[in-house]
Order: structure tokens, then C-alpha cells, then sequence
């Protein structure tokens, strides 16, 4: 598809540039070719004696040669028709390339929606097939009973929580994917905000006796405080996920030259370095040793993490070691950046 309209692109784009090369080729046909018969005509008049001779020439007069004109005439015609169609090749070159630039972003664009599409449905049918063959089974189950019937329904609800889990996962990547989100950027402060993040944690990081030791620094920076502390409840929500018990998430803080390094460093199972390249793209987990923690999730949080990092200008960085744990390091800017249009 983007290849026909590349080329169909490139068709307009030599459509213009030829029509412009050969108007101005015929103007300066005729412009040139005015100018000879019009010094022809004068050198003919001279010669007749009917437009006196100019003061301070002495030679006698000549006439331009007939033939001589055609003949510088019809040189002009073929070196302007060359000259043409060297902007033509070079313009079909030159508009190929450029028809490609243009389309790319669009073609960036269509791939990205496709998978966006693709890997959406994908997780969307695990969910929907249990469901559905939950319900199928259950519905010709003639001798069904009460409790059975509650199991089924709790089992469904567990299905629609999943749902809906994903759901907003994908709403929020959405919303962030803009370019203008209406995102309200106010002074916050640091502190406050990985506090809240902690808050929110505080029983799952006890249920599984993980500690969580907060050494971060308060400073103040320009973001948008919700959104902050959404992008570290999904780094303390995976830092606690992948920790085995009577481990330690430590964070720590420290400024320099304009930014907030911030690091969330977990004793957990790590991460295998062919993975890390892949860990912010959407519903990407990885499968060998994240599968044996039988975490559920859709592989959004860490996509959603890095939108909100990129509305921030700031800079995400990812340090780690399989069963030795990992550190993610995030860096934001003081003051806000806004983007220029």
C-alpha cells in the first residue's frame, strides 16, 4: 500500500516540478529568442539606412546571418530540452526519496496501530475463551448447583477483574501516546510523592515481609504529581512482584546538573540482558524466569512507566542481573521542559 503511494507521491511531486521547469523553459525560449531577432531587426534596419548608425563606430555595419539565428535557435531548444530532462531524472530521485520521508511517519504510524491492534486482541482472547468456556460448560451441566454456580461466578469475576485490568492498562497507554494529554505541570515535591507511591504498598510489602527502605532526598521539581506517583507505584508494584520474601527494595536520591536521579533497586530475580532492551515495550514480559513467579499482568506497566517518563523529558536506565536483582534509575528534569511547536 505505501509503496503505490510512494510512487504516486513521487508522481505528483514530478508533475509540479516539470510543469515549473518547462514554463520557465518556454519563457526563456522566447525571452532569448525575441532578443535575437530583435538585434537582427535592428542590424537589418541599420544597414537599410533607416535607423542611423550609432555615434563612435567607425566599422560598416554587418547583418546577423539568417541560418545562423535558426540555427542558435534550435541549439537553444535542445540544450533547454536536456536541461529538462536532467531535472527530470534528478527530480524522480529526488521525489522518490522525499515521498519516502513523508510516508514514513504515516507508515510508522499504521505498523504501530496494526500491532497495537494485534497484540490487543491477543490478550484480550485468553480472558474472553475462559470465560466463555466456563459458561459454555457450566450451561449444560443440567444437575448444577448452588456453590457450583458461585465457584463459576467468582471464577468469572476473577476473568472481568483481568479485563478490566487490561483494559485501563491500555486506556492510560492511550492517553499518554498523545501528544497534548493536557498534562497540568505544578511544582511537587519528591519526598511526598514517593511517599504516596509507599503507601500504596505498604500491605503487599508486608503480606510477602519485603521491607521497603526509602532513602530518597526531598527536592522539588515541575511535573505532574499524579502521574508521578502512578511511575513509581509500577516500579515498587514490579520491584515487590519479582522479590522473593525477606528481601529489600531500597530507594534512594541525588541531584545533579539540572536533574533527579531516582533509583528503585529490588533483590529479585533480575532480568536476562537479552530482555532488557525489550522491558518498555507493550505487553512484553519476560517469559522464562518472570513465568515461575506466576505474576499475572498484560506486560503494560513498564510501557505506561516509560510514557510518563517521556511526557517528563526525562531519561530511564535499567541495571541488572539474573538472581541477582535489578536497579532502574530514573532521571527527570527540574524544570519542566515544554515542547516547543
Amino acid at each position: 500500500m505505501f509503496h503505490s503511494a510512494r510512487i504516486k507521491l513521487t508522481a505528483w511531486y514530478l508533475l509540479i516540478i516539470m510543469l515549473i521547469s518547462v514554463s520557465f523553459s518556454v519563457a526563456m525560449y522566447r525571452v532569448l529568442t525575441s532578443e535575437l531577432d530583435r538585434v537582427e531587426r535592428m542590424q537589418r534596419l541599420r544597414i537599410e539606412g533607416i535607423l542611423p548608425e550609432r555615434p563612435m563606430i567607425t566599422q560598416p555595419p554587418f547583418r546577423l546571418d539568417p541560418e545562423l539565428i535558426a540555427e542558435t535557435k534550435n541549439r537553444l531548444q535542445v540544450i533547454l530540452a536536456i536541461i529538462n530532462f536532467a531535472i527530470l531524472g534528478t527530480s524522480a530521485v529526488a521525489g522518490y526519496f522525499l515521498a519516502g520521508r513523508t510516508l514514513k511517519p504515516i507508515s510508522e504510524m499504521v505498523n504501530e496501530q496494526s500491532r497495537f491492534i494485534t497484540d490487543a486482541s491477543h490478550e484480550l482472547r485468553t480472558p474472553l475463551t475462559s470465560l466463555k468456556s466456563e459458561i459454555e460448560v457450566n450451561l449444560r451441566n443440567k444437575k448444577l448447583k448452588l456453590n457450583e454456580a458461585k465457584k463459576l461466578l467468582e471464577s468469572n469475576l476473577e476473568e472481568v477483574n483481568n479485563l478490566q485490568v487490561l483494559s485501563d492498562g491500555l486506556i492510560k497507554l492511550t492517553q499518554y501516546q498523545k501528544e497534548d494529554n493536557g498534562l497540568v505541570v505544578t511544582k511537587v515535591s519528591l519526598a511526598s510523592i514517593i511517599d504516596e507511591a509507599i503507601r500504596k504498598f505498604a500491605n503487599l510489602a508486608k503480606n510477602k515481609n519485603i521491607t521497603i527502605v526509602n532513602k530518597t532526598k526531598d527536592f522539588t521539581l515541575e511535573g505532574n504529581r499524579q502521574t508521578l506517583v502512578e511511575l513509581f507505584v509500577i516500579f515498587l508494584d514490579n520491584a515487590i512482584k519479582y522479590s522473593p520474601p525477606r528481601s529489600k527494595v531500597k530507594l534512594t536520591s541525588e541531584k545533579t546538573d539540572g536533574n533527579v536521579l531516582i533509583n528503585i533497586a529490588d533483590q529479585g530475580i533480575g532480568i536476562d540482558k537479552k530482555d532488557i532492551p525489550h522491558l518498555f515495550d507493550r505487553f512484553y514480559r519476560a517469559d522464562k524466569s518472570r513465568a515461575k513467579f506466576g505474576v499475572a499482568g498484560y506486560g503494560l506497566g513498564l510501557s505506561i512507566a516509560k510514557q510518563i517518563i517521556d511526557r517528563h523529558h526525562g531519561l530511564i536506565k535499567v541495571q541488572s542481573k539474573p538472581n541477582k536483582g535489578s536497579i532502574f534509575t530514573v532521571q527527570l528534569p527540574v524544570k519542566h521542559r515544554p515542547k516547543l511547536i
